[in-house]
Parts: structure tokens; sequence; C-alpha cells
């Protein structure tokens, strides 16, 4: 009898570790890759005129993009070389978030 029931723990048990592993698949693996992919999408499409914002928070507007060098103008003819994984956003993005989709 006490077999069975060993037997019985061990499936929900087994069960439950499915369960969690699934959960945290769905709720933090997935919606990382998401953000991940727009971020390559975005940064693969800078070009010259866009505002952006960088990682630390300098706002400027794209002057040149090279391979991985972009130059951006942060005003009166200060220019700023850059790494394209530096660039975060969209200026636009960065100071009006896009409403969460429901």
């Amino acid at each position: 009898m006490t077999l069975l029931l060993q037997a019985g723990d061990i499936f929900t048990n087994g069960f439950f570790m499915i369960a969690m592993l699934a959960v945290l698949v769905f709720t933090m693996i997935i919606p990382q890759r998401r953000r991940s992919k727009q971020q390559k999408t975005f940064m693969s499409g800078l070009a010259k005129g866009q505002r952006v914002v960088t990682a630390s928070g300098i706002l400027g507007i794209i002057d040149k993009v090279e391979d991985n060098i972009v130059t951006l103008n942060v005003g009166n003819k200060t220019y700023l070389q850059i790494t394209k994984n530096a660039v975060s956003k969209e200026l636009t993005d960065a100071i009006y978030p896009p409403k969460a989709e429901a």
C-alpha cells in the first residue's frame, strides 16, 4: 500500500515540476527573446536623422551610421561616436512609451 502511495507522490511531484518549468518558460524566457529580437531589428534599422537615446541617457540625432559605429549630433556641432549596442531606443519611445498591448 505504501509503495503505491509513493509512486503516486513521485508522479504528482514530477507533474508539478514540469508545470513550474512551463510557467517559467512562458513568463520569462519567451518575452525576453521577443524583446531581444525587437532590439536587434531596431539597431539594424538605424538611419541618419533619427532621434535616439543611448543606454547612458544621452540624447542625440544620428548623423552617420557605419558598420558598428554611430555618430550622434548632441548639439552645437558636438558629435559623439558610439557603438550601435549603446543606442537604447528611439527618442519618442523613451519620452512617450508605447501603450501596453492588451
